[in-house]
């Protein structure tokens, strides 16, 4: 059996950071759960994937919609506090690990800071 990419125990140190999902009074598309969302932009970040080839079968919805997540998520600020809480986790080293570990952005995903590759492409 793999190692998931996020375990309930660091999930359990996330989940408190993040803002609750709007409401909807009109109705629309049901949100994709914020662990499904984490575990797609750990599984494109790991794996270095461009966003649109993210797997549906990993039930994480579209490489858009990670991206919208994680855009908006530094936006706010929130990207910043979930990468530290990578380090307060032993099983979130091992993810930063793999994270650090690919390509020239590595200095852009350990400083919280990464929305694209080195070089300030987009996803798309």
């Amino acid at each position: 059996m793999s190692t998931p990419l996020l375990s309930n125990a660091l999930w359990n140190l996330i989940q408190p950071l993040l803002p609750s999902s709007p409401s909807r009074p009109k109705g629309g598309r049901p949100r994709v759960p914020d662990r499904a969302c984490l575990t797609g932009i750990l599984f494109v970040r790991r794996s270095g994937i461009p966003w649109e080839m993210l797997p549906q079968e990993l039930g994480c919805g579209s490489g858009m919609t990670c991206w919208r997540l994680l855009r908006d998520w530094q936006e706010a600020g929130i990207w910043q506090l979930i990468h530290f809480s990578f380090s307060l986790c032993s099983t979130g080293w091992r993810v930063m690990g793999r994270l650090i570990g690919r390509g020239p952005s590595w200095t852009l995903v350990r400083s919280g800071q990464f929305l694209g590759a080195a070089d300030g492409t987009e996803p798309y």
